[in-house]
């Protein structure tokens, strides 16, 4: 076994039968946090989004600090929109049990190139998923310790590259490794928000007042303008809802029901955490940091402090809030390879994307996946503030395509019902949130989405053309037909010894026109070359070029060169006899030729090269 299959089975594992794929798929208590813990773990920073923009309210209008009482008013709103994304995906997974989500459906029922937006817009939030999350983790331990900020990026960096290494060891391997943090983290934040109810209600604690700096007081029309534009920060709690529409496959017969019954269980608990959030964060009097800040806190962090004081519960749930940020990033793991595998199937992205791995996971999904992750962490430095208005807009472009392809096809297939009004008020609400989102965060880049978006469709284009001409010039026609070929075999002769006997042996099978090439880079020894060739070269022709500037490859190429001038239909093979040495590192001691050769003749029409290696004891 080779260094490098050793490594790749210490990292990864072994490798796992294509018969024994249906032991892969995942029961709902691993698919839950496999394909929601990217939507549970938004809790952790969708409340504080909101409290951003209602700090900003309060410090620029009329509403002051009341305005962050609205932070309960617009998570009820949130969970509204949630439920109602939430019953048109069941209705998508009902339909397409085979996966796809926004992308299939968009694509069969409003047209490839709506398909070819929804499929661009989740690629992108996918990417945005690993980045935020981590960023988010990287800043829930910034919390526990602020002497850390300064390696924000690098922890979170670092956290892609293992969770990169997880995801290559197979589905259900990464979904057991991923349960326990994520199981954690939902039964400590539930504990943290019912203990802070029970404790601001029946334990006499009375809501604390919002100090906030107060700043000019303009029009109420301005107020309302941040508190739409608060309502679409918080958005960012709803991605991920779409993964397990994506990843249907990956659950276990019968597949369609289990996710929808896992959509369901993440669509419950979402609403419990985001609403129990909100409302301690409101009575507690808790506004957000700025993450530069000393001594900087996120909103959850503020609240278990609040709640539990300085002890071991906050610490406790800071912990898992950080692993399950850290972890959150596996739903664009679980679905970004998933979803990309679908397009390049359909020919919009490379086919090496339909590979499946060793462990039965499309892993160059998900190596192209981590790399953009990690070139977006360190271009914003792991800022989640600058990540996430990048965010939620594409997330509910998709939600909108999705739902505008399931009222297309029930309108089509004539099977109008109450389902289809729900999901056409469906696709009206969302398409109004994206809008909102484009809108209210322009400036703050959310107009990279809109040049994202559109080099992705480019580049989809011109993937498609490509493979299109490819087809066209690789089909068979009727005319066409098996032709002789006439082949020339090049033994390239650097001096006789005895590991080239065999390389002459086999380029003398080959062909009748065989002929050897030596490249005198010293005209000394032309005449000892020539003398050993007399009696080991087996008949075949020796030809000498001289180099005159010591190249080794010019010359051949250029003698390679004139003789497809003069004979464009024969095939050359060029032979190059390379040593093995019993270590890796000797290899570093010898001079292989046919690297150089390789490069220099690769756009050669007609020329083929090849290795006899001899190994050496």
């Amino acid at each position: 076994m080779s260094m490098w299959s050793t490594l790749k089975r210490l990292l990864v594992g072994k490798p796992i039968a294509t018969k024994h794929a249906h032991h892969e798929r995942l029961p709902i208590i691993f698919g839950l946090p496999v394909f929601a813990s990217d939507a549970l773990s938004s809790v952790a920073y969708a409340s504080e989004e909101i409290l951003l923009v209602l700090v900003l309210a309060a410090s620029a209008t009329q509403l002051r600090p009341e305005s962050l009482l609205y932070l309960v008013p617009i998570s009820l709103a949130l969970i509204a929109l949630l439920w109602i994304v939430v019953f048109s995906y069941i209705q998508t997974i009902q339909a397409y049990p085979q996966g796809g989500g926004s992308y299939r459906v968009s694509s069969e029922n409003l047209g490839p190139w709506f398909g070819l937006v929804a499929g661009a817009a989740l690629l992108i939030g996918y990417v945005l998923t690993v980045a935020v999350s981590v960023s988010a983790g990287a800043a829930a331990i910034v919390s526990m310790a602020p002497e850390l900020q300064p390696f924000g990026a690098a922890m979170a960096s670092f956290a892609v590259l293992v969770l990169m290494i997880l995801n290559l060891r197979g589905a259900k391997e990464s979904g057991i490794i991923f349960a326990v943090p994520t199981y954690s983290f939902v039964v400590l934040v539930l504990a943290l928000v019912g203990w802070g109810f029970y404790k601001g209600t029946a334990g006499g604690h009375p809501p604390q007042p919002h100090t906030l700096p107060l700043g000019h007081e303009p029009s109420l029309a301005l107020g309302a303008y941040l508190l739409i534009r608060a309502f679409a920060a918080g958005c960012t709690a709803l991605t991920g809802t779409e993964a397990i529409a994506d990843g249907v496959q990956a659950f276990r017969p019968p597949e369609a029901k289990n996710a929808s019954r896992t959509l369901l269980l993440m669509a419950a608990l979402l609403t419990s955490l985001v609403l129990g959030i909100s409302w301690s964060a409101q009575h507690f009097g808790i506004t957000p940091m700025d993450f530069h800040e000393e001594g900087y806190r996120t909103v959850v962090a503020q609240i278990a402090f609040a709640v539990w004081g300085e002890g071991p519960g906050s610490f406790a749930i800071l912990t898992v809030t950080a692993m399950i940020l850290f972890l959150a990033a596996n739903t664009g793991f679980a679905d970004f390879p998933r979803l990309s595998q679908f397009i390049a199937r359909d020919g919009y992205l490379p086919r090496q994307l339909t590979s499946v791995g060793d462990k039965l996971v499309y892993q160059n999904g998900i190596i192209v996946l981590a790399v953009l992750s990690v070139a977006l962490i360190l271009l914003f430095n792991a800022n989640t503030h600058s990540l996430i208005p990048l965010y939620a807009a594409g997330v509910f472009l998709s939600f909108t395509l999705s739902q505008s392809g399931m009222v297309a096809k029930w309108v089509r297939a004539k099977q109008v019902t109450w389902k289809t009004y729900v999901s056409a008020f469906g696709a009206l609400t969302t398409g109004l949130v994206t809008l909102i989102l484009l809108v209210t965060r322009f400036a703050e880049g959310a107009y990279i989405l809109l040049i994202a978006l559109s080099v992705m469709m480019v580049v989809f284009w011109g993937i498609r053309r490509h493979y299109l001409y490819l087809a066209n010039q690789l089909s068979l026609r009727p005319r066409d037909a098996l032709v002789p070929v006439k082949t020339t075999v090049l033994l390239l002769a650097p001096r006789l010894h005895r590991g080239i006997l065999q390389a002459i042996a086999y380029a003398k099978s080959m062909a009748e026109d065989c002929r050897a090439i030596h490249v005198t880079l010293d005209p000394a020894t032309v005449d000892q070359v020539k003398s050993d060739w007399n009696r080991f070269g087996a008949d075949i022709p020796l030809v000498i070029l001289e180099s005159p500037y010591r190249s080794l490859i010019e010359p051949i190429t250029d003698y390679i060169d004139q003789y497809l001038a003069e004979e464009p239909d024969h095939i050359i093979t060029v032979i190059v006899p390379q040593a093995v040495p019993k270590r890796w590192w000797q290899g570093l001691l010898h001079n292989n030729a046919a690297v150089g050769l390789k490069m220099a003749l690769r756009s050669r029409k007609n020329v083929v090269i090849t290795n006899v290696r001899y190994f050496l004891k």
